[in-house]
């Protein structure tokens, strides 16, 4: 049997590869020509301006096309982008918020997890390893009502730092759900505390960050996706106090707001916190 640790970069990249084509999610965009020309010049540019100044030569120039090359073949474009990119456009897409402004989403995400009406305990195998977590909150509109069933979509990495569905010997939904609100917007979910984790290191992101002395820690945290009708969609991380790597995380997506307040679960054993989320409603 293929355990999870024996998962590679180049199958874990090929996954999120193959779930982003299969995600709907646009391979065009409706912008003019002006548009695209401004941005395309500008990246050039960059790019360009990069050479010039710091006179690369013709042997980096191959190192980097070799590099490029990689990164497809090992399908870590979802990666390198998730990994280093997102959390500019991320900012850039929630500014205007005066409700939780989020986090990146990740290349890890899996629509139609099973759903369940709260208070629930999320899929997890019998011998599921790690501190068990009560995760619970309220969701509200930014106005401070309560918005009845609204949906909180919850996944993360186990104990070992693998998600299901991306790391082979792992149960399809494992760690993954969805959960119902109930009429006052709280919900009550019992998962297990996640582990920190280096993203994978043995294909192209690997090697340009041994390359740079970089290290590929991200600490232990909750992916979140939380909507209720009429209001803007929320896409969160949220992470533990204490963590080394929340001040040096390798996708710069760590932000005070988004730590967790964790404390002595109030029954049984483990932990629990509290995390309230507000939504904005949809413009009109």
């Amino acid at each position: 049997m293929t355990t999870e640790t024996a998962g590679s970069a180049a199958a874990s990249g090929n996954a999120a590869t193959d779930r982003f084509r299969q995600s709907g999610k646009k391979s065009t965009v409706a912008a003019d020509a002006e548009r695209i020309d401004r941005l395309a010049s500008k990246l050039i540019k960059a790019a360009n301006d990069i050479v010039l100044e710091e006179r690369v030569s013709y042997e980096e120039f191959n190192a980097l096309k070799a590099w490029l090359i990689k990164v497809g073949e090992d399908g870590e474009w979802p990666l390198f982008l998730d990994v280093w990119v997102e959390h500019s456009v991320e900012d850039v897409a929630t500014d205007h918020r005066e409700g939780n402004k989020g986090s990146i989403e990740g290349p890890y995400y899996t629509p139609d997890a099973p759903e369940q009406a709260s208070p629930a305990t999320i899929s997890m195998r019998e011998d599921e390893s790690g501190t068990p977590l009560l995760f619970q909150g309220q969701v509200r509109s930014t106005d401070g009502a309560a918005l009845s069933n609204a949906k909180v979509e919850l996944w993360h990495a186990d104990e070992a730092g693998f998600y299901s569905q991306f790391a082979p010997g792992i149960p399809e939904w494992n760690l993954r759900g969805t959960f119902i609100a109930d009429d006052e917007g709280n919900f009550k979910i019992q998962t297990m505390q996640p582990a920190p984790y280096q993203i994978p290191t043995d294909g192209a992101c690997g090697q340009l960050i041994a390359a740079a002395g970089w290290h590929a820690w991200r600490p232990a945290h909750l992916h979140l996706k939380v909507s209720a009708p009429g209001h803007e969609l929320l896409t969160a991380q949220l992470y533990f106090p204490g963590d080394e790597h929340n001040d040096d995380d390798i996708a710069t997506a760590v932000k005070p707001e988004l730590l967790l307040d964790i404390q002595p679960a109030a029954e049984g054993n483990g932990v629990q916190t509290t995390y309230d989320f507000m939504l904005d409603p949809v413009a009109k």
